[in-house]
C-alpha cells in the first residue's frame, strides 16, 4: 500500500474506527495498523473500553453484563459517564501515545458513546444530550478529538451473524452482551451512526456489504486504507 498518509505535524494523527457491534472493527483496526507499519509509520493501536485496565472499564463490563439492570433501566446519560470515565482514566496512555507515535489508532472512541447513548435519548433532548457528551469528553476531561473517524457500516442482521463467531471476551462469559443481543437496538444504533457520519466533522463511511453479502476482509481493508489516506 502506498505511503500516502501525512503525519508530519508534531502531534500524532488520531484515527478512530467505529461501527455497531460485530462490524469488524477489531479486525480492520489490526489490518490498518499492519498496513501503516509496512508504510513506515510509527503507529500504535488502542481499544476502548479498556475493560481490564481501568476502574471505569470494569464498570462498563458490569453494565454490559446486566449487573446494573436491563438496558432500558439505565439512563443513557449515566451510562455515557462510564464510557467517558474509561477514556479519562486512559488519558495518560493516550497522551503518551500521541507524543510518541505518528498515528494513534483507536478501536472505538468518543463516537461510540455518541451513537450508543444518543439513540436512547428522546428526539426532543438528543441534540442537547449529545452536546453534553461532547463537552464532558473533550472539554471537561480534555480528551483530543479524532482527526478521522471511519465508520464501518453493516446491517444489524449481518453483524449478529459475525458476533456469533467471536472468540470469548475478557469482560463477559456470554456469547452476546446486553447490547449485542438486542437486534432492534443494534438497528437503531446503526441509524444513529449514519446520522453522526452526516453531521460530525471528519467522519467517512466504509460499506461492509454489497448486494446483500458481507464483503471480504481484504476489500473492506482497502477502503479503510483509502479513507485513512484521503481524510
Amino acid at each position: 500500500m502506498p505511503n500516502s498518509i501525512d503525519s508530519t505535524s508534531h502531534r500524532a494523527r488520531l484515527i478512530a474506527l467505529e461501527g455497531i457491534d460485530g462490524a469488524g472493527k477489531g479486525t480492520q483496526a489490526k489490518r490498518l495498523y499492519e498496513a501503516l507499519l509496512d508504510a513506515g509509520k510509527r503507529v500504535t493501536l488502542l481499544g476502548f473500553p479498556r475493560y481490564a485496565d481501568t476502574r471505569f472499564g470494569g464498570l462498563v463490563g458490569d453494565f454490559l453484563n446486566g449487573k446494573f439492570g436491563p438496558l432500558d433501566q439505565v439512563h443513557p446519560m449515566l451510562a455515557s459517564l462510564l464510557y467517558a470515565g474509561d477514556r479519562f482514566e486512559s488519558k495518560p496512555v493516550l497522551e503518551a501515545a500521541l507524543a510518541e507515535y505518528d498515528i494513534v489508532l483507536c478501536d472505538r472512541y468518543v463516537g461510540s458513546n455518541l451513537a450508543h447513548q444518543g439513540v436512547r435519548f428522546s428526539e426532543q433532548e438528543r441534540a442537547e444530550r449529545l452536546q453534553l457528551i461532547h463537552e464532558i469528553e473533550h472539554e471537561i476531561y480534555g480528551l483530543p478529538c479524532a482527526d478521522v473517524t471511519i465508520l464501518l457500516d453493516i446491517s444489524a442482521e449481518a453483524s449478529r451473524r459475525q458476533i456469533a463467531t467471536k472468540a470469548k471476551r475478557d469482560y463477559t462469559e456470554q456469547a452476546a452482551d446486553l447490547q449485542e443481543s438486542d437486534l432492534a437496538y443494534q438497528q437503531s444504533v446503526r441509524a444513529m451512526y449514519l446520522e453522526l457520519a452526516n453531521t460530525e466533522p471528519g467522519w467517512c463511511v466504509v460499506e461492509c456489504e454489497r448486494d446483500g453479502s458481507v464483503r471480504s476482509v481484504e476489500e473492506i481493508a482497502a477502503d479503510v486504507w483509502a479513507a485513512a489516506c484521503s481524510a
